[in-house]
């Protein structure tokens, strides 16, 4: 009887959603090749729309969205919007044999984008292999009409996507990783807004300008869309005061340097409060591995002052960190502070009903004769709570929807498996094979998490900036070192914690978050380095109230990509 009134409630939410869309706002996502020169060399791209970076699209806090994906490319697709809860309706989400299907070649996939309480900049990528390294563009929410913003209004807003650029067509790339088991080979260039800036040989004509008027305040909306890598970012000359990350309102915070982890945005004030002439931006790596190569170049982009005057030679560039200055990283992350007003309030979980704690490493496999290009022969992988996520035949979602059993397991463990001094410079071996599976979390509707990642030094130390879909979280502590269960907790910070997608964990630390499970659904959780995603450290929350999903979930599209 239920399952009959399910379904019919279902349709009537389908039919209402029909009825919706012809006052929503539509656009069209045409994923297809195009030749971009970069580094003094042409090679065919994946473009959206024929742009790198791909359209923005602009919206205001609470609409909705469709967007029509037409698959024109000769790979498979998914479009993912980084932040977006999509509340009820993770059949848009994108990340692929998660929430649906890869777009073939040749098809096209509706996808409704429902935008509920985020307010600032996030962004759309592709989530599929390795496409989203050209596939990306900017979301920009701003206020409900007639409202404002918490801050002084910008004179104008810009958005600045910072990303990186090989020459090797991507695909290459990511297949000779995949065959010779070790780590992928380091880009050639950072990027910000599609250019390398003039630093690099045949770049400076093109390199991005970003004109001011002296006196004139700008918004920027930074994105990390780079595929490895957190990245120092800076302007000569000039301070950054911080008024929002990851689509949430933050206090103010004033630094000459910020650290952006891949996935993450941060929305800074520009003020043009220096003598006319041009001043770099810049960005550079922050790696915190040993023995782990990484693109030690530098990308720029020039602030123009408007008039007539001879501009400084040379330009001047700002002084960014050393590369693996940890402490110039997590000062800055730590210092974040929701805005905590009456028109922005926050809500932390007090009473929590669901403890966690879930290891993220860097492992390893052993290969036949040693014959891989890991460490010792080995292949490298990598974990969650020691288990290495291995994708399902099709996507968990429709397995969980439609009731189809033996796709997905749920026992991923609540605690790391196996005790011991996660971050020690000398670990045993044993320790580095993770198990394979795929495994998720199921959690209670409207249940409380408190979730500590704890980073480990197995194969090799490193951040791990973590992203979960489907909700932001309150980043309420961090550390480094191993977590100390009975004394870290008592330094939480439950009055402003910053409300976030994407939390780095330190090298060798950790990170505390929490969240309400209150957006039914399955959701993806993972690091935001492109690597450590495919090596498994990745894994899936199904949120459920004990009733069968058709009640919960509003139905899926017509056009579901099949498996």
């Amino acid at each position: 009887m239920w399952a009959s009134k399910a379904q019919c409630l279902g349709f009537l939410l389908f039919l209402i959603g029909i009825l919706q869309c012809k006052a929503l706002a539509r656009y069209a996502f045409v994923v297809e090749e195009m030749p971009y020169k970069r580094l003094c060399s042409t090679k065919n791209i994946l473009t959206v729309n024929g742009q790198f970076p791909g359209p923005t699209l602009y919206v205001h806090k609470g609409d909705t969205i469709i967007v029509d994906v037409y698959n024109k490319a000769k790979y498979n697709i998914t479009i993912h919007w980084h932040g977006v809860k999509q509340p009820r309706y993770p059949w848009s989400d994108g990340p692929e044999y998660i929430t649906q299907c890869p777009i073939q070649p040749g098809a096209k996939f509706s996808q409704n984008v429902i935008f509920s309480t985020e307010e600032g900049t996030l962004w759309w990528h592709a989530h599929s292999d390795w496409s989203r390294v050209t596939v990306h563009g900017a979301i920009v929410i701003y206020p409900k009409k007639g409202l404002s913003y918490p801050f002084p209004k910008p004179y104008a807003e810009v958005p600045i996507i910072l990303g990186e650029w090989w020459k090797k067509p991507i695909m290459e790339v990511y297949h000779e990783m995949l065959r010779t088991g070790g780590d992928p080979n380091v880009s050639d260039a950072y990027t910000i807004n599609g250019q390398p800036g003039d630093l690099y040989p045949c770049s400076k004509q093109d390199t991005f300008k970003l004109r001011v008027e002296q006196g004139k305040r700008y918004l920027l909306r930074i994105i990390n869309a780079a595929m490895q890598d957190l990245l120092f970012f800076s302007i000569a000359n000039h301070s950054l005061t911080v008024v929002a990350t990851d689509a949430s309102y933050t206090k103010p915070l004033t630094r000459d340097i910020i650290t952006i982890s891949p996935g993450q945005t941060i929305d800074v004030l520009l003020k043009a409060n220096q003598n006319p002439d041009h001043y770099y931006m810049a960005a550079r790596v922050y790696s915190s591995a040993l023995g782990v190569a990484y693109d030690n170049t530098t990308t720029t982009a020039v602030v123009e002052y408007s008039g007539k005057y001879a501009p400084t030679s040379p330009t001047p560039l700002p002084q960014l960190p050393y590369y693996n200055d940890t402490s110039a990283s997590v000062n800055f992350t730590g210092s974040l502070r929701s805005l905590e007003s009456d028109e922005h309030p926050i809500d932390v979980p007090k009473n929590i009903t669901n403890h966690f704690i879930f290891t993220v490493s860097v492992n390893s496999f052993p290969c036949p004769n040693n014959s891989c290009a890991g460490p010792n022969g080995t292949r490298l992988a990598a974990s969650v709570n020691n288990i290495s996520f291995t994708n399902p035949s099709i996507d968990i979602l429709q397995a969980y929807y439609y009731g189809i059993n033996g796709v997905f397991g749920t026992q991923l463990p609540s605690f790391p498996p196996y005790i011991f001094n996660f971050t020690a410079d000398d670990l045993p071996l044993d320790l580095e094979t993770p198990k394979r599976g795929t495994e998720v979390k199921v959690l209670k509707y409207n249940s409380t998490v408190e979730l500590v990642f704890q980073g480990t030094n197995l194969e090799a130390g490193t951040d791990h900036p973590m992203h979960l879909h489907g909700y932001s979280f309150y980043v309420v502590g961090w550390g480094l070192g191993n977590f100390d269960i009975k004394k870290d907790p008592l330094n939480y910070n439950l009055v402003d914690p910053p409300l976030q997608n994407t939390i780095a964990v330190p090298k060798n630390g950790w990170a505390a978050i929490r969240f309400r499970a209150d957006n039914p659904g399955v959701w993806f959780m993972h690091c935001h380095i492109e690597r450590h995603l495919t090596w498994g450290m990745d894994t899936a929350f199904i949120v459920r109230n004990g009733v069968p999903p058709s009640t919960h979930l509003v139905s899926p599209p017509p056009d579901m990509p099949p498996c």
